[in-house]
């Protein structure tokens, strides 16, 4: 199955059942995308370097202002959309068969898992993985060892506090911390 076609059953069916067509599909992107991944975590680049492995990875060119901390792991990689300027530290784990967009200026901290996929419920039928998207809008912070659960939109200007689990949308301009996440405060208080 081409890329094309695979991204696009697996936005518009949003699941994708154990065995699969599709799930053959995009277990051979993921075999590639771990090689890819392993090989950018195993040696020593400059930052122009990573930013080509990462284009690999994703798909995408992408600009001089992005930077990258290693190490870094995608379990598909083919469905990251990454903004300008963006900056992502060390120890980050993105799980993006669901798709993921990263806004302009966004900083994303060590450690963060962003998880697009729920498996099914029904232990006979763990296979079956839904796929919701995670947005994360322009400027966006998001503090180091932070979870960010499928279907999450986080609003621009936003700041997630360290080691929160985000199980729903965070308005623009908010700050927000704890497991499960809740308001802390907005934007303007803190400056």
């Amino acid at each position: 199955m081409e890329l094309e076609n695979l991204l696009s059953k697996m936005a518009t069916e949003g699941v994708i059942h154990g065995g699969s067509e599709v799930n053959k599909a995009m277990s051979a992107v993921s075999d590639e995308t771990r090689r890819l991944c392993a090989e950018l975590n195993n040696g020593v680049y400059t930052n122009e370097q990573i930013r080509q492995q990462v284009s690999q990875i994703t798909g995408q060119e992408l600009d001089e202002g992005f930077s990258l901390f290693l190490p870094f792991t995608s379990d598909f990689g083919k469905n990251i959309k990454i903004g300008e300027n963006v900056f992502i530290n060390s120890g980050c784990r993105f799980q993006d068969q669901g798709q993921i967009t990263i806004g302009d200026g966004s900083l994303i901290g060590h450690n963060v898992v962003l998880a697009t996929i729920n498996h099914d419920y029904n232990p006979l039928n763990r296979g079956t993985m839904y796929l919701k998207p995670i947005v994360l809008k322009d400027r966006v912070w998001i503090g180091s060892s932070s979870t960010i659960l499928p279907g999450v939109t986080v609003g621009e200007n936003s700041v997630v506090a360290a080691g929160s689990v985000i199980t729903k949308d965070v308005a623009p301009n908010t700050i927000v911390g704890g497991n499960p996440a809740r308001f802390i405060a907005n934007l303007e208080d803190k400056m």
